[in-house]
């Protein structure tokens, strides 16, 4: 019985260790990748822009007007 708590605390043991481990690596590469700037996308917002169809821009006028008139009929959500 003795042996099979000791064999129990010694898994619990190292798969702790095996977990502290990989979180710190993936800690650690997280930080490079921020730190060298992989997170980085500066024209993502011109590149949206660039590729949206002519349907899709009239889509998102009609949908500001009608936000637009909503706002003036003081439309209140229940």
């Amino acid at each position: 019985m003795e042996k099979e708590l000791d064999m129990d605390n010694m898994v619990v043991a190292m798969m702790l260790g095996a977990s502290l481990f990989l979180g710190a690596v993936a800690l650690i590469a997280f930080l490079w990748a921020v730190k060298s700037g992989q997170f980085d996308d500066e024209e993502k917002f011109l590149n949206a822009v660039k590729f949206d169809s002519q349907d899709d821009l009239n889509d998102a006028i009609k949908q500001e007007k009608k936000r637009e008139e909503l706002k003036k009929k003081a439309y209140k959500p229940e």
